[in-house]
């Protein structure tokens, strides 16, 4: 018998809630397979099996918190799968119907609900149509919402209001940033500046001489970065009375996630990269966050964040200081306006930056010289050697 335990998943990390089984009891398992999702305050991983075998026992059911260390699964490496445990001896825990006399619906797409999760045909059409899969009854075996039921439910309409679970992410993400805005006293200022180097950047051409592609996010970060450099009590903690200076700069980047609020990747060892260096670290961490493969590490130990435009459209926004950094900065859309230069009307380009901060380190005039600065690195860029 092989006993599957819940790993470390980075420092700190202590527990994790188990969010979904991709196999049940009595299935057959090879090794390295995923065989369970588990989610902590810093990032969520698919586990792999550490043996080849059958699925004996679950130990941990879905929606389950575990420390880590802690058993959550048996496999049996003499079975196969014809002598696997039928499904009346199982020991996976099983969710019970909700006490409505309606038949059990999946809430999320990635929740079971009486051990029924949304196939991907169904989830796709509830998400065209925008319709909640916790409003739709399925009809099918042990309450699952088939084919049929979401073209339905498509087809008429949302019929109710409904309440859903905030998910995992969703709560945690709420509880650090209330508890951010509870004990920083949080300034905010806000400057236009000069776009034109996006518009050199498009001359150039918007990838590195690697192939990596460089964003408007990243060319403003590099600026940020350099920055601080001048302003090392932005790139800083509080600490009881103390204000402690980090000597490297940790630069975090915002990523939403959908229903599942947000992450915050760090690039490490920011200070002194390149345009095209720190433009193939942003690449490598984005590529990985979308493959669900970032550690808790790479969650961990920012010291300055940038948030970049939320939309196109988005003149300005107002980051909340991650506690326990001190300064947040924001990034508005690149837009075409009327600028006068040298007497002549043109059409140039310009975006807003915006600076959240720590009032106990920093006041608003300090904060917009910081702006001013990032603002003229940004117009002094040498993009033919940085990329």
């Amino acid at each position: 018998m092989v006993e599957v335990t819940l790993p470390s998943l980075g420092e700190s990390v202590t527990e994790g809630t188990i969010t979904q089984w991709f196999k049940k009891v009595g299935d057959l398992v090879a090794r390295d397979e995923p065989l369970f999702e588990v989610s902590t305050d810093k990032v969520d991983s698919e586990l792999p099996s550490p043996a080849a075998g059958v699925l004996t026992e679950i130990l941990a059911g879905e929606g389950d918190t575990v420390m880590t260390g802690s058993r959550v699964a048996v496999i049996d490496e003499t079975q196969t799968a014809s002598v696997a445990p039928t499904p009346a001896e199982t020991s996976a825990p099983a969710a019970e119907a909700a006490p409505t006399g309606r038949a059990p619906v999946t809430l999320r797409p990635d929740e079971a609900v009486g051990g029924v999760v949304l196939s991907p045909v169904v989830r796709r059409i509830l998400a065209d149509g925008a319709v909640s899969p916790s409003s739709v009854a399925g009809t099918g075996p042990g309450g699952t919402i088939t084919r049929r039921d979401a073209e339905r439910a498509v087809a008429l309409g949302p019929t109710e209001e409904v309440t859903v679970a905030l998910s995992h992410g969703q709560r945690r993400m709420g509880q650090h940033l209330a508890y951010s805005a509870q004990v920083c006293p949080q300034g905010f200022v806000a400057l236009e500046a000069d776009g034109s180097v996006f518009a050199r950047l498009d001359a150039l051409g918007r990838t590195t001489r690697e192939g990596v592609a460089v964003s408007d996010e990243t060319v403003v970060a590099l600026a940020a970065v350099r920055a601080l450099g001048e302003f090392e009590f932005l790139n800083a903690s509080v600490v009881g009375d103390q204000l402690v200076l980090h000597r490297g700069v940790n630069l975090g980047l915002v990523r939403p996630l959908a229903d599942e609020g947000m992450l915050v990747p760090v690039v490490h060892a920011a200070a002194g990269l390149t345009l095209r260096s720190l433009a193939r670290r942003v690449a490598d961490l984005d590529e990985r966050l979308a493959a669900r493969e970032l550690t808790a590490d790479d969650l961990m130990g920012g010291t300055f964040t940038v948030v970049g435009a939320p939309s196109p459209h988005t003149l300005v926004a107002q980051p909340i200081v991650i506690q326990p950094e001190v300064a947040a900065l924001s990034i508005g859309a690149v837009r075409e306006v009327p600028v006068v230069v040298e007497g002549t009307l043109r059409v140039g380009r310009r975006l807003v930056l915006g600076l959240s901060f720590d009032h106990r380190v920093c006041e608003s005039t300090s904060a917009a010289r910081y702006l001013e600065r990032v603002a003229e690195l940004l117009t002094g860029l040498d993009l033919e050697s940085e990329r």
